[in-house]
């Protein structure tokens, strides 16, 4: 099998979100290895264990000197030479790899632009000028949406938007659950649920203003914290924060939720984001309300089926009009046609025909090239 090098900023187990849905696909058809984002340990050394035939890379280093980044090509190169890979192509989530692995001679690099990192809390200053770098070296760009696109389609001449898609059988179940999960049971109804990561792009004020003048609605937060102070989380006897939870767990979750929440603030780290939930969220059947991200508003909401708001004035509004619905068949059927024709198999079966076009396109070049040596 060909061997494909994934270097990412996220580690494997932190949320299972767009490089897991991919990469474990393409692991049918490749070997994959998923280079975590190195950390401090005891030593300098690496270790694998294998999740979704995905083989996931821990690196760790003693330290942080002038040496890190030699030091990180070391290991990288002891792992080739073990694995015996010769022939592999790289996958980039994040340009900030560039420093460890320019001495690679991968035969493809895939540069997968999953968000605009640099506009996110305590991006490394360096981060434009690598990424300018990794374009220049890129085979082939793709973006996590329609809006990332149109800011980087004048940057690469073969990109394309493919945005975050959905596992509609895993998340269908939420129509047909029938147990609460124990931490959530205890909670009262109406209840407007979220899932994902609560970090700077968190609208936390409107869930502490909303909370606080709809004190019977009750509001459940899943999904780690980071890059923020917890305490500055509003805090209310109608606000539930219950933590992570793994990616087989969220339908049982969001059975239980009258609607769906996309609670983003509106600042330069979600001007590009298109998020995975909203998909997700719509093949749980939920109503969904949320902020007016670009890309949620195009297609979503322009189709009807995302309730898109500005303020808590709206958001209140929107959400006792679904309250008191007894009608929702017609708009179901909307969302399921509008998701018929999406899954994550259909965006990998795109995503390997360019690859594999990239490929081809790159050992024609290589051909004439040696044909030209010869003569």
């Amino acid at each position: 099998m060909h061997n494909l090098l994934c270097f990412s900023h996220l580690s494997w187990n932190f949320v299972y979100q767009r490089p897991q849905h991919l990469l474990s696909r393409f692991a049918n058809t490749y070997r994959v290895f998923y280079f975590e984002e190195p950390r401090i340990g005891h030593s300098d050394m690496y270790s694998i264990n294998v999740q979704d035939n995905v083989c996931i890379v821990e690196l760790m280093i003693t330290s942080h000197d002038p040496t890190t980044n030699y030091r990180i090509q070391i290991l990288i190169n002891q792992l080739l030479e073990e694995y015996k890979i010769k022939h592999y192509s790289c996958w980039y989530y994040t340009p900030m790899a560039l420093q460890f692995t320019r001495n690679l001679t991968p035969e493809i690099i895939i540069y997968d632009s999953m968000d605009e990192l640099s506009a996110f809390r305590f991006a490394p200053p360096q981060l434009l000028e690598l990424e300018n770098e990794l374009f220049s070296k890129a085979d082939v760009v793709f973006t996590g949406g329609h809006t990332l696109y149109q800011a980087k389609k004048n940057r690469h001449h073969n990109i394309h938007a493919m945005p975050s898609s959905i596992d509609k059988e895993h998340f269908v179940q939420a129509r047909s659950v029938q147990n609460d999960p124990e931490d959530q049971q205890s909670i009262g109804f109406p209840r407007l649920g979220f899932f994902g990561v609560v970090d700077e792009r968190f609208d936390i004020e409107l869930l502490r203003t909303v909370s606080a003048q709809r004190p019977d609605w009750q509001f459940v937060i899943i999904g780690p914290v980071v890059k923020i102070n917890p305490d500055d989380l509003p805090k209310a006897s109608n606000i539930h924060y219950l933590g992570p939870k793994n990616y087989a767990e969220l339908p049982s979750y969001i059975a239980h939720w009258d609607i769906a929440l996309i609670l983003f603030a509106l600042n330069e780290s979600t001007e590009f984001i298109s998020p995975t939930k909203t998909p997700e969220y719509l093949a749980a059947g939920k109503p969904v309300i949320s902020t007016a991200i670009k890309d949620v508003v195009h297609p979503y909401g322009s189709a009807g089926l995302v309730q898109i708001i500005d303020n808590s004035h709206d958001f209140i509004s929107v959400a006792e009009r679904i309250f008191a619905s007894t009608e929702k068949d017609h708009w179901l059927k909307m969302v399921d046609h509008f998701l018929e024709n999406d899954s994550w198999d259909h965006t990998f079966n795109k995503m390997n025909a360019l690859i594999n076009k990239a490929k081809m396109r790159n050992n024609h070049i290589i051909t004439v090239q040696k044909e030209i040596d010869h003569v």
